[in-house]
């Protein structure tokens, strides 16, 4: 019994302390927004032009990339601002003649991308139904596939095993990977070497042995930018994935029957690939088979589309540069708000008071309500800024490691010692690697101007020796 005072006056004194140590902490927790967001490498891109651009009609589009620049226009309501602009274009354009390249095409799509805000995504193209090799090449003695009395005899179908095309194709694909692999503008870069726009299939498919040298030229050539593999050859689509490539599909959305990709054998090959986890590491991007518009027309059920392309964690998807339906719009937004990354901020916690020159404990609840997290290393961030002084904090998290979910990070974090003594604001960011400013949007409030999240306060005290 004589123990009861000391064990109540514990007691007391862990209440006290718990007490002080709530009291001595700022938590917070942010108020989330529902908004549409464009953030980097991420949303429905723009095809064959740019953010601000007009838009094409509702059926139509050009598959022949711009040579020059277009002009600015007010495009019509209900198509998204973007970060990718995504662009393909012929052998033929690029190289008119064997070894004389149109740099400055790509050139100025680079431009015009970083102009309107965007990163740009590309495809080279050897041909299609419509658009020829280039005439050097089918005069330089490289093997014809097809006959011109054949019925698609009005196009040269290239023997994709012979050498020379591996060497002509290989040529133009070294010289654009020595050109932009590694370029901050650039986004990634479609794997195509076979068949109709360099999309993967062919009536002339060679054997795989021959289609590996061709996916290999991709690898080689840009080992410093994201790869996107085509999904038409099974065998293909596999081995490029395996060898860091994300992919891409060009069909979402056909849904006409029998022999329906989207209920048949897109889903049946990702399963028999054994790409269905290819998504946490690297990107997939998809391309709708015609546009929205012809989806409404043919009566296809949108909601299942989008939510099968949900199901792929999708990133980014091409429709085209064409409106979409009114009646949709509801649909495309929430859509827009699950594709990619999501990160929401649910809780933040630091203490009330910190003495520069000592370290502060940070803990951070993040969620990301995507499908997909992100691919490229954008650094997490706390600014402290007064009236007098700033500094900004790295915070050592990996948020390429944000899946779908919840994350968690708890650190300690050096305030330097020549911070002057005052009151600060407390503000969060997630930053370029290249330019160092805060450039992703989160679905909370507090943004502020300049990308920042201002979210609380903090006394800084210099430290008494």
């Amino acid at each position: 019994m004589r123990y009861k005072p000391l064990a109540c006056a514990l007691v007391m004194s862990a209440a006290a302390l718990s007490g002080y140590a709530q009291k001595e902490t700022v938590v917070i927790r942010p108020v989330e927004t529902q908004d549409v967001l464009v953030n980097p490498g991420m949303g429905i891109t723009t095809f064959q032009r740019f953010n601000g651009q007009e838009l094409n009609p509702p059926y139509t589009w050009s598959e022949r990339g711009p040579v020059e620049k277009l002009h600015d226009a007010n495009p019509k309501p209900g198509f998204p601002d973007t970060s990718i602009a995504y662009l393909r274009w012929y052998w033929s354009t690029l190289e008119p003649e064997h070894g004389k390249f149109r740099w400055d095409i790509i050139d100025m799509a680079i431009s015009e991308a970083q102009k309107h805000r965007q990163k740009l995504a590309i495809r080279l193209m050897p041909y299609s139904d419509r658009d020829p090799l280039p005439d050097w090449y089918r005069s330089s003695g490289a093997r014809r596939a097809n006959a011109s009395t054949d019925k698609d005899g009005a196009i040269w179908q290239p023997d994709f095993s012979d050498p020379l095309y591996l060497k002509y194709w290989g040529e133009l694909v070294a010289a654009v990977g020595e050109r932009y692999d590694g370029n901050p503008i650039l986004a990634s870069v479609d794997i195509s070497s076979v068949g109709y726009w360099g999309e993967g299939w062919s009536d002339y498919m060679p054997a795989f042995q021959f289609q590996k040298p061709l996916i290999d030229l991709w690898l080689q050539a840009f080992p410093h930018t994201t790869l996107l593999m085509n999904f038409d050859e099974p065998e293909a689509l596999a081995y490029g994935t395996q060898h860091g490539a994300g992919w891409r599909l060009d069909c979402l959305g056909d849904m006409k029957t029998p022999d329906s990709e989207m209920l048949d054998q897109y889903p049946e090959e990702v399963a028999r690939t054994g790409i269905q986890d290819v998504w946490k590491q690297r990107p997939v991007s998809l391309e709708t088979c015609g546009t929205p518009a012809t989806w409404l027309r043919d009566g296809y059920d949108v909601n299942y589309i989008l939510g099968q392309a949900l199901r792929w964690h999708v990133t980014s998807v091409n429709v085209k540069s064409s409106p979409i339906p009114p009646q949709w719009l509801a649909q495309f937004a929430d859509f827009e708000k699950r594709m990619g990354y999501r990160f929401i901020l649910r809780r933040l916690e630091y203490p009330t008071h910190v003495s520069a020159g000592s370290m502060m404990s940070v803990h951070m609840w993040w969620f990301n309500a995507g499908v997909a997290p992100i691919y490229k290393e954008f650094g997490l961030a706390v600014q402290l800024r007064s009236q007098e002084d700033q500094t900004v904090i790295r915070v050592p998290a990996d948020v390429t490691k944000w899946l779908p979910g919840d994350s968690v990070v708890d650190e300690s974090l050096y305030i330097p010692g020549n911070l002057t003594a005052g009151k600060y604001r407390v503000r969060i960011g997630l930053l370029d690697p290249g330019t160092g400013e805060p450039v992703i949007r989160l679905p909370i409030q507090g943004r502020q101007t300049d990308g920042w999240y201002d979210l609380g306060s903090i006394e800084v005290e210099k430290t008494m020796y």
